[in-house]
């Protein structure tokens, strides 16, 4: 009797898994029709050209930084989008933070802007002009020469970010040239400090909440159209980033009396420091899937082969599968689903026959939006065995604010992305780096993070890379989608 009431159980737990599996299928597409979209390509590439052309490279020790560079890339916007110079408000903010008004209908140049509510509010369109520097010796063309080869512009920021700075500016200026005015208010928010976490974009966001601006939709860099990135899906996905992970750099610092090399103690500093980063590798923070994640399996998932739809679709039951494969493989899976430590740095002797009197290391620590930064550390000291390794934290941000995916903002942005990239699956996801937008989280709730661009997996590593560059037809797009989605506005 035992033994069938066990096999009645088993094929109840079967049919329960298959049947989750089988009603784990895509919801119907929807009946869209697109009309095409037309624009001067030539001349947008040109307009890029000019804007990568301009070295604006960001330091955080800004007496290595050109600010004459800066001032040329921001002296030549009037003549490369006269249109918008024509019909917009610009406003100059501290810390090389620019932002453009585009008045809607009901509005004109010049006006005060109107305090507005959500779902009556504007659409905040961003990105950076400033890039990353560049180990020149190891490009195959100069990084700021903007050459065109085979279809490809080379240069640094092609990719990240004057490209979706010069898709939204052109975009712009194109349907202004065409007559076209938004229903509400269009801003184009900019900052020159991103890739140094600076504050141009935190002084826009209190420009907004000083004249009681809460944007309808808030559209930055995170993911973009890309192939292979998850399990049993090979078609093109494009991510929308609904929130970004945390960030912090954590020391992990050791001193003692030093000594000479020739009667090491049994452990030497280093030795203790490399013992404490085994241990946190080997014992990683706790896998949580959060609101994008599950968001982004519910969508993705239901397109895999069977076996993964079957642990998608029941991870009630699989979840601890898909913890452990996440641990294994490490990459972007893993990332998405708990708090990676990276150890980036160690430090110790200045010679080789001492033993230092003090010994570091650093990890970049990238932070679940379940967790925080506090959490992280408490984990960290509760995993190390050593209590003389002091554990110091700079924290730059805690995770983002979760966006919403049940307003019209969340839909204005997949109808861009669908009519750009035709038979793109569209998901939210969770971005695994930190932006500019981050800091909207004081000011919004509908803020959607989405690179416009269809990426290689070898593109994607060019990124604060070396010979970074896009190819026009990619850049085209940029451009097509951010057409898309002002005439949306």
């Amino acid at each position: 009797m035992v033994g069938y009431i066990i096999l009645a159980i088993i094929v109840v737990f079967l049919a329960v898994l298959l049947v989750r599996t089988a009603a784990f299928k895509p919801a119907p597409a929807p009946a869209e029709d697109f009309a095409d979209v037309e624009f001067d390509k030539a001349k947008a590439a040109d307009c890029l050209a000019q804007l990568v052309k301009c070295r604006t490279v960001s330091y955080t020790d800004h007496s290595l930084e050109d600010d004459a560079e800066f001032e040329k890339l921001i002296g030549l916007l009037p003549s490369l989008y006269p249109n918008v110079f024509a019909a917009c408000d610009f406003t100059q903010l501290a810390d090389r933070g620019i932002l453009f008004r585009w008045p809607g209908k009901g509005s004109a140049k010049g006006e005060a802007p109107k305090a507005s509510k959500a779902d009556e509010g504007p659409a905040v369109l961003m990105a950076h002009y400033d890039v990353v520097p560049v180990e020149e010796k190891n490009w195959e063309k100069d990084p700021f020469c903007a050459e065109v080869s085979d279809g490809v512009m080379w240069g640094r920021g092609t990719l990240d970010t004057k490209v979706t700075f010069n898709g939204a500016l052109f975009a712009a200026d194109t349907l202004i040239a065409q007559g076209f005015v938004p229903e509400k208010d269009v801003y184009m928010a900019f900052s020159g400090q991103e890739e140094i976490n600076g504050k141009g974009a935190v002084h826009i966001v209190d420009w907004f909440l000083e004249h009681g601006i809460e944007p309808a939709m808030v559209v930055d860099e995170g993911g973009a159209v890309v192939e292979g990135v998850f399990p049993g899906v090979s078609g093109a996905c494009a991510l929308i980033g609904i929130a970004e992970k945390g960030l912090m750099n954590v020391d992990f610092k050791l001193d003692t009396n030093g000594g000479h090399a020739s009667a090491p103690a049994p452990h030497t500093p280093v030795g203790r420091l490399s013992q404490a980063c085994v241990d946190i590798e080997d014992h990683p923070c706790k896998s949580h899937f959060t609101e994008p994640v599950l968001k982004m399996f519910d969508t993705l998932g239901r397109h895999s082969g069977f076996i993964y739809r079957m642990i998608f679709a029941n991870l009630w039951c699989f979840g601890g599968v898909l913890d452990m494969i996440c641990k294994k493989s490490g990459g972007e899976l893993n990332a998405l689903v708990r708090t990676t430590t990276a150890f980036t740095q160690m430090s110790g002797s200045k010679a080789n026959n001492v033993i230092p009197p003090s010994a570091s290391m650093t990890a970049n620590v990238r932070i679940n939006p379940a967790d925080t930064s506090k959490t992280v550390l408490g984990h960290y000291r509760s995993v190390i065995k050593d209590p003389e390794i002091k554990i110091e934290a700079a924290v730059e941000a805690e995770p983002s604010r979760i966006s919403r995916t049940d307003v019209d903002g969340w839909e204005r942005v997949c109808r861009a992305v669908r009519g750009t990239w035709k038979g793109a699956l569209v998901s939210p996801y969770l971005m695994v780096q930190c932006s500019d937008s981050r800091h909207y989280g004081r000011l919004s709730d509908r803020v959607y993070r989405f690179s416009a661009m269809d990426l290689t997996s070898e593109e994607r590593r060019m990124i604060h890379g070396n010979n970074e560059r896009i190819r026009l037809d990619c850049m085209a797009r940029a451009v097509e989608f951010y057409i898309r989605l002002i005439q949306q506005c």
